[in-house]
């Protein structure tokens, strides 16, 4: 499974959101700069996450966007669906009927297994926890 650019660069952006997240909105700009991510390829994203209701814009001079809730109340499995789509592995899981052997198929609980695992750790994690890496990181990084 490999993940697209939009969920890489998605993820990126509503980070920035998080780790801002009660400081006022972020310009399509700044995060784009931030995140060295094209301004167009930016608002496409953001469209996204606004139109599922992650992300609010704020109109005026100094507006631009921010999450609509805290970051803590935000589970990666949210955002991965608003950019992806559900979690399927493989097309039988969701719709049965797509293979003829999948009744006695014994890959298919594999995929299925792993298809819950991945769903597990994104259902587990929140923005916090990843504006709380975030911050040590960068914690880490001025350490002597």
């Amino acid at each position: 499974m490999k993940l697209s650019s939009r969920s890489r660069y998605g993820f990126r952006a509503i980070l920035e959101l998080a780790v801002e997240y009660g400081k006022g909105p972020l310009q399509i700009k700044t995060i784009a700069k931030r995140e060295d991510i094209s301004n167009k390829y930016l608002e496409q994203l953001v469209a996204m996450l606004k139109a599922s209701g992650l992300v609010r814009s704020i109109r005026g001079p100094k507006g631009g966007y921010e999450l609509t809730r805290p970051p803590g109340d935000v589970k990666l499995s949210d955002v991965f669906i608003t950019l992806e789509g559900p979690v399927v592995a493989v097309e039988c899981l969701e719709h049965p009927e797509f293979c003829p052997k999948c009744t006695e198929c014994v890959t298919r609980d594999v995929w299925a297994q792993m298809q819950g695992a991945i769903m597990g750790v994104l259902e587990s994690m929140t923005l916090q926890d990843l504006v709380d890496k975030t911050q040590q990181g960068q914690a880490d990084n001025y350490q002597i």
